[in-house]
Order: C-alpha cells, then sequence, then structure tokens
C-alpha cells in the first residue's frame, strides 16, 4: 500500500528498509544513501510508541504493542489514529533533530546563531548551540510526506495533516535556555540557545489535540477536507482530524483489533477515564489479593554497590470483569 510506509514505522521500524521495492522517490533515497538517518527515523519511531502507550495507558484503546491489534486499528481513520500517526513525525522529528546537536549525523549539527539576532525573543545573546530543529523537521517530513503528494483523497490529506501536526507540536515548542555570564556569579549578560521540549511534553500536548480532535469528510472541491457539522471550527495546523468513528474497544472484536477490556486494572475511586465504570464499560469489577516482590531494606555499601533485600508487598487492586 502507498501508506504502508507509516503503518511500518509503527509496527516494526526496525524493518523500514528491508523490502526496497516498496519504496520510491525520497524514502528509497534515504533508505540507501543515509543509514545515520534510519538509525534515528527508527528510535524516533520507538520513542513514539512509548510515549503513546503512556499517554493512553487508563483508556480503553492503551496503544497496545500486539501488532495484529494494532494493524487492524490503522487500517482506520479514526480519532485514535490520528494521535499515533501525529506522535511518530513527532518522535523522529525529535530524534533527528536531537542526533544533529549530539553530532551523531554527519550532514548536520546543531543550529549556531553567532550575533545577537533580532529574529530571536528577547534581549539576549543568541551564541548557544541550539537543537537543529529545521534539519530534523524536513527530514521527517521527507520521508513521512513523500507519496502524500500525488494523491488528494481524504484518507491521504488526514494522514498527512496528521504528521504535520506533530511535526508543529515540536517545533512551535521550542525552549530557550540561557547561561548568565559575569563576575562573581553576576548575571551581566546571557548567552542563549534553543533546545527541543521534553518530549513527554509533546505527547500531553498531542494528548490534549487528540481529546479535541476534529471530525472531517472530504470538501466540495475534492482536494480537502471541511469538519463535518456547521458548527464545527475549521482545525488549525497543529489540531488533530480524523474521518471515522472509533469502536467503543470494550469487548475483543479481531476485525477492528480491539482487545477488550476484560482483566483491565481500574480506580475503583476515579471518574474519569481509568475508572471502573468507564474502563469496564458498565460489565462490573472484582478486587483481588495482587502479591508482587518488590526491593527493600536497601543499603549502600561501601564502595560503591546497593544492596538490597526482596520483600512480598500484597495490595488489593480492582479488575474488569
Amino acid at each position: 500500500m502507498w501508506w504502508g510506509i507509516g503503518r511500518q514505522l509503527i509496527l516494526d521500524p526496525s524493518r523500514i528498509c528491508k523490502k526496497p521495492r516498496r519504496l520510491k522517490g525520497k524514502q528509497n533515497a534515504i533508505c540507501k544513501s543515509e543509514p545515520d538517518i534510519i538509525r534515528e527515523i527508527t528510535r524516533g519511531a520507538v520513542m513514539a510508541v512509548k510515549e503513546c502507550q503512556y499517554q493512553f495507558r487508563y483508556r480503553r484503546w492503551n496503544c497496545t504493542s500486539e501488532r495484529r491489534s494494532m494493524r487492524k486499528v490503522l487500517i482506520k481513520d479514526t480519532r485514535e489514529t490520528s494521535f499515533v500517526h501525529a506522535i511518530t513525525a513527532a518522535g523522529i522529528t525529535y530524534s533527528v533533530s536531537q542526533a544533529c546537536s549530539l553530532g551523531t549525523l554527519l550532514d548536520c549539527s546543531c543550529h549556531r546563531i553567532s550575533r545577537t539576532s533580532n529574529a530571536m525573543p528577547g534581549d539576549y545573546d543568541w551564541r548557544g548551540c541550539s537543537d537543529n530543529i529545521e534539519f530534523g523537521y524536513r527530514k521527517s517530513k521527507e520521508f513521512m510526506d513523500d507519496r502524500l503528494r500525488k494523491r488528494s483523497d481524504v484518507k491521504t490529506l488526514v494522514l498527512g495533516h496528521n504528521y504535520e501536526a506533530g511535526r508543529l507540536t515540536v517545533r512551535n515548542y521550542m525552549r530557550t535556555v540561557c547561561k548568565c555570564h559575569g563576575m562573581s556569579g553576576s548575571c551581566t549578560f546571557k548567552s542563549c540557545w534553543r533546545k527541543l521540549p521534553l518530549f513527554r511534553d509533546v505527547g500531553l500536548k498531542l494528548k490534549e489535540k487528540f481529546d479535541g480532535a476534529v471530525k472531517v469528510m472530504a470538501g466540495n472541491d475534492g482536494k480537502g477536507f471541511i469538519p463535518e457539522g456547521d458548527t464545527i471550527k475549521v482545525p488549525g495546523k497543529e489540531d488533530l482530524v480524523y474521518s471515522e468513528e472509533s469502536p467503543a474497544f470494550c469487548e475483543p472484536n479481531r476485525k477492528t483489533g480491539s482487545l477488550g477490556t476484560k482483566g483491565r486494572e481500574c480506580n475503583v475511586t476515579s471518574m474519569g477515564t481509568d475508572g471502573c465504570d468507564l474502563l469496564c464499560c458498565g460489565r462490573g469489577h472484582v478486587s483481588v489479593d495482587k502479591v508482587e516482590q518488590v526491593n527493600c531494606r536497601c543499603r549502600f555499601h561501601w564502595c560503591c554497590e546497593v544492596i538490597c533485600d526482596t520483600c512480598v508487598q500484597k495490595r488489593t487492586v480492582n479488575i474488569c470483569l
């Protein structure tokens, strides 16, 4: 499939270049001639999946690592897949940008601004070594969007929009980091540089966009999409969009990829998505005692080792029926 590279990045990122006949254009060129970039693309995709699992750990769909389930989920153009695609593009942008600053890529380095710049905010001397977000943004776009440009169906447009939303969430939330200079610890002047946001913060912002994602349909011109409903606002560049309703994810369903929520641990005191009422889909829950082995009575042994005993800990948990 033309969009298979995006699914491959999520399902098995280590094999994205294993079948070069499926790749064309810039994707094929990067696979053949830029192995260091492919390494960072793979690392970014893995990082994205881990962040997805963290952000959805308390929801009915928990960004499962079970490949057969994820494959089925990604076939549909739902609210959940909008987040998966956005966080994947964000992870690749982040990883490539970070690698530039760390010096592990030959084609780029950190972004240096060697003078006081009117283009940057604040009365600072922008002499630091900034993370090269523009290179990471460009490489992510080249690899993920190359084959999207030739199509204009709504699925392609939605996919490209969510990729871009992920990249922009990294680029638009760069942090300013400064170091003071002067005698005796004074701050006579500051040298500053731009750093990537924490990737956890990127995940949180995209999760907020997921909660407010906009359902869209093909526009009348056949070249764009419009909100499904006259009262819904037109989505911005950082908003997530989708065109198909999500399954309930309450019961196992091989067709949709739903694994159901039976056996999931829930929070009996919560009114949120992790609460037993919502997570268990009204089926009820049962309290069970869970026995775990944990480290205890840890002490420092000179030099330089921490030695711990193993203790048995019992706690009561609530499990969905």
